[in-house]
């Protein structure tokens, strides 16, 4: 892997769900009047950056998203960006569930019917191959379970250590390379608001 390759990661923006704390897998929700405002004030930071490729999860709010941020004309649908499969579990809060299932945590336990955290963590290893052959700036539109299982194996942690790594609607994060250290991968920038966020870089 190149330590030339700089991995932008942007959760998309808010949903209905993303208010009432529901599980959002496969329901395909569009973002909310607040979201799209979010989305669309990615423009601004992200204009100038000369993207070499620009990946999406075919999920509604994802691609939505990164229209808005300006960068739809060049998008190219990415599966493995999906989220989390909450199977029997989509649509239902954390509380609900641990009603059902005692002390359940989707990091531990995963979802029947979906996703278990290996399943995961398998996507996200498949993604960083995808990339590694790349080089330059790249995006990603993709969601927060799925971005922190990202974060957690871009450094070599194992996929249940992805609870420590928040992340916000239209969040940018920033996966990469020391300086100095090409093989090194490191977190340079993580769950930065919107406004100012890629100062830090």
């Amino acid at each position: 892997m190149t330590g030339t390759l700089k991995i932008f990661f942007v959760r998309h923006g808010e949903t209905a769900w993303t208010l009432s704390g529901q599980h959002t897998g496969s329901t395909d929700l569009p973002l909310t009047p607040a979201g799209e405002a979010m989305a669309r004030e990615l423009a601004a930071p992200l204009r100038d950056i000369d993207f070499s490729r620009v990946l999406s999860s075919p999920r509604r709010r994802a691609r939505a998203t990164c229209e808005l941020a300006g960068l739809g004309a060049v998008v190219q649908n990415e599966p493995l960006l999906a989220e989390w499969d909450y199977g029997d579990y989509e649509g239902l809060r954390t509380a609900g569930i641990q009603v059902l299932h005692p002390g359940w945590s989707v990091w531990a336990d995963g979802c029947p019917g979906g996703e278990n955290p290996a399943d995961v963590a398998t996507r996200a290893d498949q993604l960083i191959a995808q990339l590694q052959d790349l080089s330059g700036p790249v995006i990603l539109f993709s969601h927060g379970q799925f971005g922190r299982v990202l974060a957690a194996r871009w450094i070599g942690l194992p996929v249940t250590q992805g609870q420590h790594f928040t992340l916000g609607p239209t969040s940018i994060s920033v996966l990469g390379f020391e300086q100095g250290y090409p093989q090194r991968r490191v977190i340079t920038l993580w769950n930065a608001p919107v406004c100012g966020g890629l100062r830090a870089i």
